[in-house]
């Protein structure tokens, strides 16, 4: 099994899916990588040999921010709008969309479960 960026990488897919296992590698991504190796689209990841994947990590580690530190990043970010109090960060606070989304119907991801409104007593 190979560990890429502390994560095991599924070894019975292609190296181009594997890849899209690390959080902060995507599709084209994960494309541009395979390339800078030399890696065909159609060799799968237990068919890799340790060279190949020894330098798949050394490009990981040099040119991209993944895992851990991509959720550090993005968690310092998120803090920094709330703090300023800015809209976006206001947002967040509250737990709203923060792209601009309609909030009347749907909104269900941000919002959590629909709450009941209570009728009137009798």
């Amino acid at each position: 099994m190979a560990r890429i960026a502390g994560v095991n990488i599924p070894t019975g897919k292609r190296v181009e899916i594997a890849l899209r296992y690390i959080n902060g590698i995507g599709p084209n991504n994960a494309k541009i990588i395979c390339n800078e190796v030399k890696i065909p689209a159609a060799k799968r990841v237990n068919e890799l040999s340790d060279a190949e994947v020894l330098a798949i990590r050394e490009i990981i580690d040099r040119d991209y921010t993944v895992e851990g530190d991509l959720r550090r990043e993005i968690a310092v970010n998120i803090k920094r709008l709330t703090d300023l109090g800015c809209y976006r960060g206001l947002r967040h606070r509250k737990g709203l969309p923060v792209r601009g989304q309609r909030t009347h119907t749907n909104a269900r991801t941000r919002k959590g479960p629909a709450k009941a409104i209570q009728g009137k007593k009798k």
